[in-house]
């Protein structure tokens, strides 16, 4: 069977059994900043298993995208050298959320494997926890399983657990038997860790919840998590030993080959770039790109991997890049997004290639050499560190070469380089209360500001110092949860409304308003009165901030549509801010967009806006807001049902938001484009503004167009012609100046020859010359030092009252004996400034003018002690 053909196999049996197929979710976990990236089937359900989100099915399979290449789940330096280490991988799976257990799990897995794929009974092993009697007695007295095949194992083995306190369970695995040629014992034999045996499917039984003491306490809905990788069911069915022998990575070898001149597809380093190439081009298509931190150094990590072997395989310009269409023609059709990123994909690899060129051998050379020096066969900590600080090669990467030498890593050192790097950066960074994590909150909040910005509603609860409180008074800063509320909260980029809560005899300044959970949080503090819990309270937002700031997100929306249709479809949303102010918004694109784009950006919103078409808002199911156009951005995570936000003439943008907007796109105004700049390596900002802001720069803008003409009393229409006639006029008589300045310096140069004399054997000029600038000293200085033919000079000159510039020369043939560097840092130090430069010229300066001529006099003194 084709690898694709598994994968449906999979999906459809579990749907003929009940099971809602789940799509795969974003590599980049939703809100959940202990992962780094998906790397478990069960990662998307996690809150479900925890009982903080109901779904509206029981039962779920999923073929489910993985990342395994940083953290506590790190595959990466093993890829490429072992049969089944990937970076990338796709795991099948059938999840319970206290719908069926043990017993469904068990039967359910058998029944696919033996009957589904038609593996032989004899060739499967199964494990089960040496305390799981339950699960033993289903595998021996209803599925009828041959019990010499079958091994009880302990906790390291056969017990899941989310973490140190948490869901965990027994688990059951089933192995293949690749038979008596190959080496390694059956499960728990003391060479399990052969070959032989291969686990393909994990069935992890979330039967208990571990106390902080260790107790553990039954779970009211035991559930099912379960995984099976895809490369590895495939090896199985398609008779290979190897991961890389299956149809998904054999295409992707030979293209990779053919790229490379022909290396033989079971090559190691041919192996790491096809493994390389999914697990890049799947994080890029879900929205990383490479820098210097969290996912996209991971990210940068991995290419440089793939590239450093390809460079041993004889690449000599970037290659990485080019297998990104053989990946989309094996996996584009599962999955499409892979179709729609490919341009944008093979952008941002051939960047990262050709920026990682330019330092690639610099590294070497610093690696090299090091290992040339060393007295034994560990590489320091130093050395790593250099090189992952100085010339951005990752650790895996210098742990690679390393091995190809039979050396060994100084981790322990680098860690030490690296935790004084942390200690700096920390000492930068400070933190406010986070009330996401100390407010203990029940119930929900109903949001009520689509309609409207004032309500009345019932305080639910009172918070001061993250405590709850039954009342707050007058002077007091503290959080107020209503039970229903107008107020947004802060979400998606568009920060929390700001207003009052009030009664006839209380007043409650909101400054902010933030979400926990299901409940809407209103920071701030009482003006008037007491505030008390279940006391009504009237909600008045504030309406001039509200209309601002949904006048700036609605402009966002059509912002991010428009710089697709101009710059193309690789843009993608990378973080917004939407006040009341301005909007910012941030967009993958890999250089400046320039004046004309951002004419036509800014012209095409701003038609969108005197269309004034109705904005259009439905809930739906996210199947249906997808078939809709809406755009989903990767990272968030969205609930059973949705908010799709359409505006625009033909649907110009169809968005998923929870955000506030306006009613007509007319209401909008007008989009002014203040500023665009570079943050990141492939990612650009947009500034820009809307409503009453934009008209007030017009306004601005109109005012200093006519206070520029008065200046140069000019018209309007002659304002840009007068202003080029006085730029031409300026580069004209700078040009004056210098000429007349080299003639000084010229004449100057004459004049100061009569003040040469010898110190120490060595011939002086040290002299104070006024009115000629820096550049002019300098040249005093080379005809100076040509007419001396041997000797040293050191010029200074006030440039105002509290700036003085210096420079000193020496000849070559008395470099070795007095350094020009020397000289002037000296000078700089008594006129309260700094020097620096070559031992034959330097250039300095200082803010004493007063101490010039005594500085310069001194000259003589010092080269006497030092010559």
């Amino acid at each position: 069977m084709k690898s694709s053909e598994i994968r449906t196999a999979f999906l459809n049996f579990f749907k003929r059994h009940g099971h809602e197929i789940v799509p795969s979710s974003s590599l980049i976990p939703a809100d959940d900043p202990t992962l780094l990236f998906t790397n478990a089937g069960m990662n998307q359900f996690k809150d479900v298993f925890l009982g903080r989100e109901k779904r509206t099915y029981t039962r779920a399979t999923s073929s489910q995208r993985c990342v395994r290449a940083g953290g506590k789940h790190n595959d990466l330096e093993n890829v490429g050298y072992t049969a089944r280490h990937h970076t990338f991988f796709e795991m099948l799976g059938n999840f319970s959320f206290g719908d069926y257990f043990k017993r469904d799990a068990i039967k359910f897995a058998w029944t696919f494997l033996t009957e589904e794929l038609k593996l032989p009974a004899e060739k499967l092993w199964v494990t089960v926890y040496k305390d799981d009697k339950e699960a033993e007695d289903i595998w021996f007295n209803e599925v009828g399983i041959d019990q010499t095949r079958f091994s009880r194992l302990g906790e390291k083995d056969n017990f899941w657990s989310m973490g140190d306190t948490g869901p965990c369970g027994p688990c059951t695995e089933i192995f293949y038997d690749h038979g008596p040629d190959v080496a390694g014992d059956p499960p728990g034999g003391p060479n399990d860790d052969g070959d032989r045996y291969i686990e393909i499917w994990n069935l992890v039984f979330m039967q208990f919840n571990r106390q902080a003491n260790g107790e553990l306490e039954p779970l009211p809905k035991p559930s099912v998590d379960t995984g099976m990788g895809l490369e590895r069911i495939a090896a199985v069915l398609q008779n290979v030993h190897n991961n890389y022998d299956i149809d998904l990575f054999q295409h992707i070898l030979q293209k990779a080959s053919d790229i490379l001149g022909g290396v033989a597809l079971n090559n190691t380093s041919l192996r790491v770039i096809a493994d390389h190439i999914r697990s890049c081009s799947f994080i890029i298509a879900d929205g990383v790109i490479p820098s210097n931190e969290g996912r996209g150094y991971t990210l940068r990590r991995i290419i440089r991997r793939a590239i450093r072997h390809g460079n041993k395989l004889g690449a000599t310009e970037p290659f990485f890049y080019k297998s990104v269409a053989a990946l989309v023609e094996v996996m584009g059709e599962a999955y499409p997004e892979l179709v729609t990123a490919q341009a944008g994909i093979e952008r941002t690899l051939l960047r990262e290639e050709e920026q990682f060129a330019r330092t690639l051998d610099k590294g070497m050379r610093v690696l090299e050499e090091a290992i040339a020096n060393l007295s034994g066969n560990e590489v320091s900590g130093h050395t790593i560190f250099t090189l992952y600080d100085t010339y951005g090669f990752p650790v895996d990467l210098t742990n690679d070469i390393a091995r190809e030498r039979n050396l060994i890593l100084d981790l322990a050192g680098y860690e030490r380089e690296m935790e004084k790097q942390r200690e700096a950066g920390r000492q930068h960074n400070k933190f406010g209360t986070d009330y996401n994590n100390v407010l203990d909150i029940k119930g929900a909040s109903a949001f009520t500001g689509y309609d409207r910005v004032t309500d009345q509603a019932e305080i639910t609860g009172l918070f001061i110092n993250g405590e709850p409180v039954e009342e707050i008074k007058i002077g007091e800063q503290g959080v107020i949860v209503l039970e229903e509320t107008p107020f947004y909260a802060e979400s998606g980029g568009q920060v929390g409304d700001t207003g009052l809560l009030q009664w006839q005899n209380g007043k409650f300044q909101v400054n902010d308003t933030q979400k926990q959970g299901e409940n809407h949080i209103h920071l701030g503090q009482v003006l008037e009165g007491t505030f008390t819990v279940g006391q009504k309270v009237n909600a008045l937002v504030d309406q001039d901030k509200r209309l601002a700031t949904a006048q700036n997100h609605s402009a966002t929306h059509l912002l991010h549509a428009a710089l697709r249709k101009v710059l193309g479809e690789h843009v993608t949303q990378k973080g917004s801010l939407v006040d009341h102010e301005r909007l910012r918004f941030d967009f993958s694109h890999t250089e400046a967009v320039n004046a004309k784009q951002l004419a036509e950006i800014q012209r095409m919103v701003n038609e969108q806006i005197k269309a004034n078409t109705p904005v259009q808002t439905t809930v739906t199911d996210i199947d249906s807001a997808k078939k809709m156009g809406a755009m989903a951005l990767f990272g968030e995570k969205y609930g059973e049902q949705v908010r799709v936000l359409a505006m625009g003439q033909s649907h110009f943008s169809v968005e998923l938001c929870g955000g506030t907007h306006v009613k007509q796109t007319g209401d909008i105004g007008a989009l002014i484009i203040v500023q665009e700049t570079g943050i990141a390596a492939g990612v650009r900002r947009i500034e820009a503004i809307s409503g009453l802001q934009a008209l007030n720069w017009i306004e601005q803008s109109e005012q200093l167009i006519g206070q520029a003409s008065n200046l140069l009393k000019a018209s309007r229409e002659t304002l840009l012609d007068k202003l080029g006639a006085v730029l031409d006029r300026n580069r004209s008589l700078e040009k004056q100046v210098e000429q007349l300045q080299q003639k000084l310096a010229s004449a100057a140069g004459s004049d100061l020859l009569s003040q040469v004399k010898t110190v120490a054997g060595v011939k002086l000029l040290a002299a104070e010359v006024p009115g000629i600038d820096a550049k002019a000293m300098r040249d005093t200085i080379d005809q100076l030092k040509n007419k001396m033919g041997s000797g040293v000079v050191v010029l200074g000159t006030k440039i105002s009252e509290e700036k003085v510039a210096l420079a000193a020369g020496v000849t070559k043939d008395l470099t070795n004996q007095v350094k020009a560097g020397d000289i002037l840092r000296y000078v700089a130090g008594l006129v309260g400034g700094k020097a620096g430069g070559r031992p034959d010229f330097a250039q300095g300066g200082g803010t004493e003018p007063a101490k010039l001529a005594t500085a310069v006099a001194s000259v003589a003194t010092w080269l006497e002690e030092n010559a």
